[in-house]
């Protein structure tokens, strides 16, 4: 008589879904920031700012859910505060390079995070990056490239916001990092504390940052408000919430992908909400990148069949 295996090959592949759903829906929810941050009535540092900030109160709340009553909160990790820094340098460069270069270049070298993120991978969190993530990068990359078109340009009085793109590459590629680790294993914190922790880190940064250069910190109009509130709300708490979800289950070279879903998602609020072109190349670009997210899909691995449960006439006895 033989017992009937136990169906535990749909708990990887339930938990492989609803993380990659979050992270779609999570790019969804950051690639749309821009247009918030078009119609806020603050500067981009200031608008930074509010970003964190204002999505501190309900990340607070949903960290209180997570949490199980009568327990205490884990105590604070590196992970966690330097991913609150590494987030705001990325905030605080991708502004310095949209005000010093072209935004197509901007955006091209800020897509580069995921190929430090899995150059990084292997070394300092021993995950392996496989044939197809390397070759779903390949793919977003080329997409990415086909999406900014030919607006890129490089110009030497343009050197130095090209350098902060590409500093906003590093910074946000080593966030992906550092919320990797902070997610991972059984003692991983849960993804609203950990987005509740990081941005009171990253909103402590910014607020002195806009200090430091902004002439207009508060908005000046029930639109900008409303825009802040937005940004803070939809793109900071849902968008990082939900990334942070999904990197307790998928790795950090795979989640950076989202990047490039960012990018897409900015062109098409762009198209719809501020009057912005896409051409075919555009669009061609936005399939490409799609179809290397396709490539570079996490696959569950496949449960080993059960062993019977009738003893084996030839296993040596212990």
């Amino acid at each position: 008589m033989t017992t009937a295996p136990a169906p535990l090959a749909a708990a990887p592949d339930q938990r492989l879904l609803a993380a990659f759903l979050a992270l779609l829906a999570g790019a969804i929810a950051m690639g749309v920031s821009p247009v918030f941050v078009r119609f806020a009535d603050v500067g981009p540092f200031a608008s930074a700012f509010w970003r964190a900030a204002l999505a501190l109160p309900l990340l607070a709340v949903w960290a209180r859910i997570e949490r199980p009553a009568g327990t205490a909160a884990p105590r604070w990790n590196t992970a966690t505060l330097a991913a609150g820094v590494l987030f705001a340098g990325d905030l605080f460069f991708w502004h310095l390079a949209i005000m010093n270069t072209t935004a197509a270049n901007a955006t091209l070298l800020a897509t580069l995070a995921p190929l430090w993120v899995m150059l990084a991978s292997g070394a300092l969190l021993k995950e392996p990056v496989t044939r197809a993530m390397a070759l779903g990068l390949a793919a977003c990359l080329f997409g990415a490239a086909l999406l900014v078109g030919s607006s890129f340009a490089f110009a030497p009085e343009r050197l130095l916001g090209d350098l902060y793109g590409l500093a906003t590459s590093v910074f946000f590629g080593s966030y992906f990092i550092a919320m990797r680790f902070a997610r991972r294993g059984a003692t991983g914190m849960t993804p609203g504390l950990l987005v509740y922790r990081s941005s009171l880190v990253t909103a402590a940064v910014l607020f002195v940052v806009a200090l430091l250069l902004e002439e207009t910190i508060l908005p000046a109009s029930l639109m900008g408000i409303a825009m802040l509130v937005a940004l803070g709300v939809f793109s900071h708490a849902l968008g990082q919430g939900l990334l942070a979800f999904a990197l307790g289950t998928l790795s950090a070279g795979f989640s950076a992908l989202v990047i490039f879903l960012e990018a897409v998602a900015a062109a098409a609020m762009g198209y719809l909400f501020l009057a912005e072109s896409i051409g075919l190349a555009q669009a061609l670009g936005g399939a490409v990148i799609l179809a290397g997210i396709y490539i570079a899909r996490p696959r569950a691995p496949v449960a080993a069949p059960a062993a019977p449960a009738t003893p084996d006439p030839f296993r040596t006895p212990q």
